[in-house]
């Protein structure tokens, strides 16, 4: 495994981990009332963290969505471990997507006005998936 990214890969790494460090930090100063809002919409999806305290869901995923937009940034982190890391978080709102009420057109992968809002993030699993594969081809 390579210890530094390579040069090609900074401008997608530089954005999807600006763009996903800037969310998690946005993220932890939510309210409660924010909180409780983004825990619905993840435990309709994902029904086992419905027990889940929402505050302290919104604090552990701010804390992942920092630690993966900054994984993403450091250079020094391996493309294959920051690309991986991307790619499960990028998989989680995928899903999030594909199992959450009135985000798809019906009988369509097709976003409704409400659903782009998460459908736009699979370039995020695009460019973690690629990183990955990159990674895994290459000596």
């Amino acid at each position: 495994m390579r210890i530094l990214a390579r040069p090609h890969q900074f401008p997608a790494r530089l954005a999807t981990g600006a763009f996903i460090l800037n969310s998690g930090l946005t993220l932890a100063g939510s309210s409660a009332e924010g909180a409780a809002h983004i825990h619905a919409m993840a435990s309709t999806a994902y029904p086992f963290l419905k027990d889940m305290d929402p505050e302290e869901f919104t604090r552990w995923l701010a804390r992942g969505q920092i630690a993966v937009g900054t994984a993403l940034l450091i250079p020094l982190v391996p493309s294959l471990l920051a690309g991986a890391a991307l790619t499960a978080f990028a998989g989680g709102l995928v899903g999030l997507y594909l199992r959450t009420p009135g985000l798809r057109q019906e009988g369509s992968l097709r976003p409704t006005q409400e659903g782009l809002v998460v459908a736009k993030d699979v370039w995020l699993l695009g460019i973690g998936a690629g990183l990955v594969a990159e990674e895994l081809i290459r000596d």
